[in-house]
């Protein structure tokens, strides 16, 4: 959907299959994590562009129903979408708390072993090599959304972004203390938690690291060339 198009333009293009429905991919806007699929008509889809919250058709129950509605897991929406052939919406959704019905972050959480499971991680260059950083945001939204008892992200969720703040600011003083050791062990250590807490705050503050990644790559194209 662009900006100009029409609610009644949109309607009009989807590929509604013969009960008047079409699937809705719902992914976290933060993390990137595909958290559900669910069925949409034209009225739910009305209102969830009219509301900035998910709607749904439930076949089950046969009438419309709102994401949170019960459980208070809304879900505000950043933006929507339907693909090429006009059959599938994609909706990108800010999420409060777990979004499948089992107190799962996502209802994506059974995993089918795929190749061989004793090969080694790839570490090689681009994308790869930072991998880890997808993963640990990913795992960070998940203790977000589910608060698992006894973890240590759940207790920083917990106690609010002061308390987050406090430790992102005694880590970045741990690397500085081990960067003037001159010890690098120590340093990595230390730079691996902050960049733990760092992301914690990010997710605190709903702002996706590919934000950062399109600001230093903003800063990069406007370099001036060193003469």
């Amino acid at each position: 959907m662009t900006a100009k198009q029409s609610m009644e333009e949109t309607v009009g293009k989807i590929k509604w299959d013969s009960q008047g429905l079409v699937p809705a991919i719902v992914q976290d806007a933060v993390s990137h994590e595909v958290l559900m699929m669910a069925y949409m008509n034209a009225e739910s889809l009305r209102k969830t562009a009219e509301s900035g919250q998910t709607w749904f058709w439930s076949r089950s129950r046969e009438e419309l129903w709102n994401k949170g509605a019960t459980s208070g897991h809304v879900q505000q929406v950043v933006s929507l979408a339907y693909d090429c052939d006009g059959d599938t919406l994609l909706v990108k959704v800010l999420q409060t708390g777990p979004a499948c019905h089992t107190g799962k972050y996502s209802c994506f959480f059974n995993e089918v072993a795929v190749g061989s499971e004793n090969e080694p991680t790839a570490a090689g260059s681009g994308e790869e090599r930072f991998a880890m950083l997808s993963k640990l945001e990913a795992v960070i939204a998940q203790r977000d959304a589910e608060r698992p008892e006894g973890a240590y992200t759940t207790y920083l969720f917990e106690k609010g972004v002061d308390k987050i703040l406090k430790k992102v600011g005694e880590e970045t003083a741990e690397v500085i203390i081990a960067a003037k050791n001159k010890d690098n062990d120590e340093l990595r250590y230390e730079a691996s938690d902050l960049i733990f807490h760092l992301l914690v705050l990010l997710r605190e503050r709903k702002l996706p690291l590919d934000e950062l990644m399109r600001e230093l790559e903003r800063r990069h194209l406007n370099k001036p060339e060193k003469k």
